[in-house]
């Protein structure tokens, strides 16, 4: 392992695009795939050696960073990579608590698995601003810092160990919080205004009181202005309050907006928003 990796970014959608920029400007070498290549196009404008195939992006890899849509996707696309023995694999999709398929790919080929999912949307990601969530082995986080570092504010490593996905696990309870609060917004907004409250009387309400929240305010300056321009898309949503779900069911807990956000968001996504931002879920109330 070289003190500059090569790295292999899977994955250059609205998150992988902008990592890939800021590996780049960390001066890594940086090989790329999408499964829609014109995503990739701009990466290799940027430096990027643009792959055809996983395969190509992996072989020679010190590192393989995998940023897709859920977990059956990673899996089916590390099949396709042909990883090989000693590689780094930083798996950064929110994929839920059980990556049993995943591990076992990494364990049948000998690579040194990362858990290391991010908490961000678009905008930090573009700013290299991401917190990392990770857990690995001491010598993998040797080899996957650098490309932490360029992707993210910071790294905030939370085990040993891969194997009991604790960085996953805690980005679900983050999830859920984040589901929590946008599904809200999007219900409140549509309250105030199914009842001829003007929704700037209820933001200035609870402006700068302990109801108050930057993020509050974000996605309901969004809604009003009808702007979906996509941050973490409604599908992406729905999906991860899915696994939070499942997650919570395997654990013996109950939860009920887990769910409900969920199902918002699907519905949102039947409507035909899915590729919207998730602040688009205020749709789901008409």
């Amino acid at each position: 392992m070289t003190e500059t990796p090569t790295v292999a970014l899977l994955g250059t959608g609205i998150m992988g695009a902008g990592m890939g920029l800021n590996i780049l400007a960390a001066e890594l070498p940086l090989r790329v795939w999408n499964r829609t290549a014109d995503k990739a196009l701009a990466l290799g404008e940027a430096g990027a050696t643009v792959a055809e195939t996983p395969a190509e992006a992996v072989a020679g890899a010190d590192v393989i960073v995998t940023m897709l849509g859920d977990g059956s996707h990673v899996r089916e696309v590390m099949e396709r990579a042909e990883p090989t023995s000693g590689q780094v694999w930083a798996q950064m999709t929110t994929a839920g608590a059980d990556q049993t398929a995943l591990l076992a790919i990494a364990s049948e080929r000998g690579l040194r698995f990362v858990d290391a999912p991010v908490v961000g949307t678009r905008a930090p990601a573009e700013s290299g601003q991401l917190l990392v969530l990770a857990a690995g082995s001491p010598e993998a986080r040797a080899a996957v810092q650098p490309v932490f570092d360029a992707v993210g504010r910071e790294t905030r490593w939370v085990a040993d160990t891969a194997t009991g996905l604790a960085a996953s696990r805690l980005k679900l309870v983050v999830n859920s919080w984040v589901l929590a609060i946008t599904a809200a917004t999007g219900e409140a907004v549509a309250l105030a205004e199914g009842l001829g409250v003007d929704p700037q009387a209820f933001l200035d309400a609870v402006g700068g009181g302990p109801l108050d929240l930057p993020y509050l305010q974000a996605k309901a300056k969004a809604i009003r202005a009808r702007d979906w321009t996509p941050s973490f898309s409604v599908a992406n949503a729905a999906k991860d309050g899915d696994l939070i779900t499942a997650a919570a069911q395997e654990a013996g807990i109950r939860l009920d907006v887990a769910p409900a956000a969920a199902a918002r968001f699907r519905r949102a996504a039947d409507a035909g928003h899915g590729d919207d931002d998730m602040a688009a879920g205020y749709l789901a109330s008409f």
